[in-house]
């Protein structure tokens, strides 16, 4: 055989590249924040469209059934997580427990049992006649003392409760909030409701300050209006419901959306007069006085039926270097809102992006995380994987973890949260444009963390840095609304990544082959590198503001 020149002058250069690579392999932990920036594209790019898909056609697959908190599915997701961060090298940091990767915890299934109110030897019934928000103080039958409250407003402008001595008693109070003999709302004085009329909460927030037991919101005109605007409250309230372990305590007055004919029997009159007192209140631009003759025999049953729930927040560990003390917090939810056989045809809720398409991001940078570690560059500061529990329910897997944290919150530096980054949102949609990502709560409490973000998006993924929904105004209030904020609440800097609403949100439509895994991959860098700056420079963030 003729020999090839060529190709041993390739074999000697090939060699010679490998030898070179080896030498600059560090024997040592590098702690130099420039030497680590250097090689952060690298790993950066070992996140990819592919593996996101490869993750993403598992955990969002009909197998794994929409991962409801505390099911079968939610499980199984778990247990591919976990093994994903031991294959690739992380550690497990939770000690208790028998898998050091779960941080295991009992939540509380509970749904409504016998309910009723005895109005002398009328009775009426719970989730027909009126409906529970919330927690119950009376799950046995009790008496109770009734307070007529107007509207149940606490305002300088408009006091109900002038007057009044409520403490221990169920208040019923009107919907809505008055107005004047012109028309207009009397605490706005334009044709604009304010709070009181537009979220039951102020309502319950006055009857709790002034120690109420209960408060009861009398609701529509008429039976039939009464039943069509409570109808997503009973179906709500007829499937089970998760939450935290209830501690006994009642931090707030129970709060009851009631039927105008139930109400009227508590206050002793017809549902006719009843409705005609606001017609009084408009006359003067005041608190009308009651006049009517509250029932004496009230008893009352609200029947919670409770079990517990076993779910885990899923945990991988890489420990820094100098800065190992120091964590960054990189964390998406993994359960979705599971399976609904009262539908016809697709009835499961696979998530794909949300939030199968965070959680697969945690795992693709983890992956490179660890890597970096294995070639010599690990974090100077600790990194913690954290996908949680029960975000659908309420946050419950973050403020699980903020209330027990596997690793001092003081020493926490930041969250970077990952929550929908797969698809365009309606407004996107119309002009094809997929190349953004909506940036929330990067500014909220560090001016710097909201730096790092557009630097290091400026540097290497180039998206378009939304920040319409990180207005304090936003009424969608999505800032409220993904585990980020439980850091928030205790203080600890956050960004927050989303895309946005669809039109297959929370619906069994929600399919990994509707995912852009191009737009995921540039987010999921945007994180990466966001992450590292975190983990390597020199100086931990400040926290210097307090925006809302």
């Amino acid at each position: 055989m003729k020999y090839n020149y060529m190709y041993a002058y390739v074999l000697l250069a090939a060699m010679t590249a490998g030898c070179a690579t080896a030498s600059k392999t560090p024997k040592g932990p590098v702690t130099d924040a420039a030497k680590l920036e250097e090689v952060s594209a690298k790993y950066a790019q070992t996140i990819t469209a592919a593996d996101l898909s490869k993750h993403l056609h598992i955990i969002a697959s009909d197998e794994y059934m929409g991962r409801d908190t505390g099911s079968k599915g939610q499980k199984m997701a778990a247990e591919y997580i976990a093994t994903q961060f031991r294959k690739d090298g992380l550690a497990g940091p939770v000690k208790t427990g028998s898998n050091p990767y779960y941080q295991s915890f009992d939540l509380e299934k509970t749904r409504w049992g016998n309910g009723y109110m005895l109005v002398g030897k009328a009775k009426f019934l719970m989730l027909q006649d009126f409906f529970v928000l919330g927690s119950t103080p009376y799950q046995d039958e009790q008496a109770a003392d009734i307070v007529f409250a107007g509207y149940g407003i606490d305002d300088p402008k408009f006091n109900d409760y002038a007057g009044k001595d409520v403490t221990g008693k169920m208040v019923v109070v009107l919907a809505g909030e008055p107005k004047d003999a012109s028309g207009n709302y009397i605490l706005s004085g334009t044709d604009k409701a304010s709070d009181w009329g537009n979220d039951y909460r102020s309502k319950r927030k006055a009857a709790t300050d002034h120690g109420a037991k209960s408060v009861l919101i009398i609701t529509g005109t008429s039976a039939d209006e009464f039943n069509t605007l409570t109808q997503r409250y009973k179906s709500y309230a007829s499937r089970p419901s998760i939450g935290m372990k209830n501690t006994g305590t009642q931090t707030n007055a129970a709060t009851m959306f009631i039927s105008p004919v139930a109400g009227a029997a508590l206050l002793g009159t017809t549902p006719e007069k009843l409705l005609a007192y606001p017609a009084s209140v408009a006359k003067t631009g005041k608190p009308a006085a009651g006049t009517f003759a509250v029932a004496k025999d009230v008893k009352v049953r609200t029947e919670r039926i409770a079990e517990p729930l076993s779910t885990e927040n899923v945990l991988g560990f890489i420990e820094g270097t100098d800065k190992k003390d120091e964590i960054v917090v990189v964390t998406a939810h993994y359960d979705h809102v599971g399976v609904d056989s009262t539908l016809t045809g697709d009835q499961i809720f696979n998530g794909a992006n949300d939030d199968g398409s965070g959680t697969v991001a945690v795992l693709e940078v983890s992956e490179a995380f660890a890597q970096a570690k294995k070639d010599g560059y690990g974090p100077r500061r600790s990194m913690l994987f954290m996908t949680v529990t029960g975000e659908e329910k309420g946050l419950l897997g973050s403020e699980y973890y903020s209330e027990n944290p596997v690793f001092p919150l003081a020493n926490t530096v930041a969250d970077v949260n990952i929550d929908m980054i797969g698809r365009m949102d309606f407004d996107h949609e119309k002009t094809n444009d997929s190349n953004y990502i909506y940036v929330i709560g990067a500014d909220k409490l560090s001016s710097e963390l909201d730096q790092i973000n557009t630097q290091m998006n400026e540097k290497y993924t180039h998206l378009k840095l939304d920040y319409k929904f990180n207005d304090e105004n936003d009424p969608n209030r999505f800032y409220y609304r993904s585990d980020h904020y439980n850091f928030a609440k205790k203080g600890i800097p956050i960004v927050f990544y989303f895309n946005g609403v669809h039109a297959d949100y929370h619906k069994p439509s929600d399919e990994v082959e509707k995912i852009n895994f191009e737009s995921a991959q540039k987010v999921a860098r945007l994180a990466f590198h966001v992450a590292w700056e975190l983990a390597n420079r020199d100086n931990r963030i400040v926290v210097d503001s307090n925006k809302k």
